[in-house]
């Protein structure tokens, strides 16, 4: 069996360090924390990542792996059966199987014939073999599972969810990236608002919808009912979604994070549902949203102040969007407001007036900005990051903005 395990070599260190002086010991420890650890024969296992490449199956690796305190593994590449993984390490709290493209069911099915109650974590994105009677069995198993990634999974179905709602009732994070054949039946399911027998996910924090194209705006009813205690909702690309929609998120008060990226049928009104509500929205994505404009600029002001990060790149805004929301953005830290042609250095003068404690800007394709707007950004007492690609600038004046930049953080 060929491994690549990155934390034999901290063992390696422990016994030449074995034979070092207490002063040499000491010396060595100053390198980093790897070399101090070894250097003290503390525990360098623990918590670590083992990552495999499983091809020939070798069972004895596995125990001597959970002796040694390995409680994550990653399989890098499988080429025999994933059981060996599962019989050896009965403790495993999380498993990476990401890329595994050619595990199937049967693989699937044969590693899990047993509740795994420590086991927290499964990763199978991009494992496009995988179906719903995978699910089946996970659901069965893994009661105590609290994050699936199934980003790619293309061959899941609604059923497929309906099984995660009936089994997996700890769930606090999941990613259905991509899940082609996702509507709104399974995320009904999902919400426990459906007439079958499935109790629902109804802990989940964090949900990746990301370019699940069947769903429409019933999907965010059934979210806002029965997910209550959603923090994070990613719905970027989900070309169903309408303004409507957002009314049924805007009263969600857990919700921090709303990613709306290329929704093409968010607009203005869609921002105005949402500031009309009760949200206490942390971060806002409606890049590369064609219906957004200044107007949504002005609603944020009214309702979405307490916002951290924004971003709006290649949305149609422009100066006069600027100035009617800097005045109200007192905690924004992170702006991106890239390819948007339209922001000129007045614009960059007002978010340098304003926005006093902006970590971040993206300013990428913004070419009507120059010198003396980026001038008055890199006064910023707080900036740490600048994005200017495609600024119509000669390299001469923006290494004379950078050092700017570097002058005013000084």
């Amino acid at each position: 069996m060929e491994t690549h395990i990155s934390c034999l070599f901290p063992e390696i260190l422990a016994m030449i360090f074995s034979y070092l002086d207490v002063r040499d010991k000491g010396r060595v420890a100053q390198v980093c924390i790897a070399w101090r650890d070894a250097s003290y024969h503390k525990s360098v296992w623990r918590g670590v990542e083992a990552k495999l490449h499983l091809r020939r199956a070798n069972p004895s690796l596995f125990p001597s792996l959970q002796a040694r305190g390995i409680r994550r593994v990653q399989i890098l590449s499988l080429r025999r059966s994933l059981s060996y993984v599962i019989q050896g390490m009965p403790n495993i709290e999380s498993l990476n199987l990401s890329g595994c493209y050619n595990l199937t069911d049967n693989g699937l099915g044969h590693a899990f014939v047993q509740e795994i109650p420590s086991l927290r974590v499964l990763n199978l994105s991009l494992c496009k073999q995988i179906t719903d009677s995978s699910l089946g069995r996970i659901a069965q198993y893994l009661k105590n599972l609290e994050v699936l990634e199934l980003g790619g999974c293309s061959n899941i179905t609604n059923t497929g969810l309906l099984l995660i709602a009936w089994g997996l009732h700890r769930l606090k994070s999941l990613n259905l990236r991509s899940c082609r054949h996702v509507s709104d039946v399974g995320i009904g399911h999902l919400a426990g608002m459906t007439r079958s027998a499935a109790e629902g996910c109804l802990n989940l924090e964090y949900l990746t919808l990301q370019d699940c194209q069947k769903l429409t705006d019933l999907s965010l009813k059934h979210i806002s009912k029965g997910l209550t205690k959603l923090r994070v909702l990613n719905l970027s690309f989900c070309g169903g979604i309408s303004d409507a929609g957002m009314i049924h998120l805007s009263h969600m008060t857990s919700l921090w994070s709303l990613n709306l990226r290329s929704c093409d049928n968010i607009s203005d009104t869609g921002t105005m549902h949402l500031a009309m509500g009760t949200l206490r929205l942390s971060g806002l994505d409606v890049s590369f949203c064609d219906k957004i404009g200044d107007q949504t600029l002005a609603y944020i002001a009214q309702g979405l102040y307490q916002l951290k990060s924004l971003s709006l790149c290649s949305c149609h805004i422009s100066d006069d969007g600027i100035n009617r929301m800097v005045r109200q953005m007192h905690e924004l830290r992170t702006l991106n407001i890239g390819q948007c042609v339209r922001i000129t250095d007045k614009g960059l003068e007002l978010i340098a007036d304003h926005l006093t404690q902006l970590v971040g800007i993206d300013l990428y394709g913004c070419t009507k900005i120059t010198k003396r707007g980026l001038e008055r950004i890199t006064q910023l007492p707080c900036l740490k990051v600048l994005n200017l690609g495609l600024w119509q600038m000669t390299e001469s004046e923006k290494a004379t903005a950078l050092k700017l930049m570097l002058m005013a953080r000084d």
